[in-house]
């Protein structure tokens, strides 16, 4: 398991102070934004089920509480985590485990 610190290498946190006009357009990625999307479990439905499907229906995950979340970037496997609730009552991830090689999305 990687940690964020680990992570960048001292080459590359020395080219990120660069302030070469090549160093800057390598910053200039850094504000793109990206969608990172949580998967907290599955559930194969036929089409008939989903119709049927009516407020307060509820639909059982493959997975528990407890269970590790998956998270996402443009459908590639990036890190693991848990669900944890913030001070104002929002959920969140909480960072366990970062993947060593992105892995497409199944």
């Amino acid at each position: 398991m990687a940690t964020p610190e680990k992570a960048m290498t001292e080459f590359e946190t020395q080219d990120r102070r660069d302030p070469s006009g090549r160093n800057a357009y390598r910053r200039s990625i850094y504000s793109v934004p990206v969608t990172v999307t949580v998967s907290i479990g599955q559930k194969r439905m036929s089409v008939q089920e989903i119709l049927e499907l009516q407020p307060d229906s509820v639909i059982a995950l493959t997975s528990k509480v407890d269970d590790p979340v998956d998270l996402y970037i443009d459908d590639k496997l990036i890190a693991k985590g848990e669900l944890v609730e913030t001070d104002d009552g929002q959920i969140a991830v909480k960072i366990v485990e970062i993947v060593e090689k992105a892995v497409e999305a199944e």
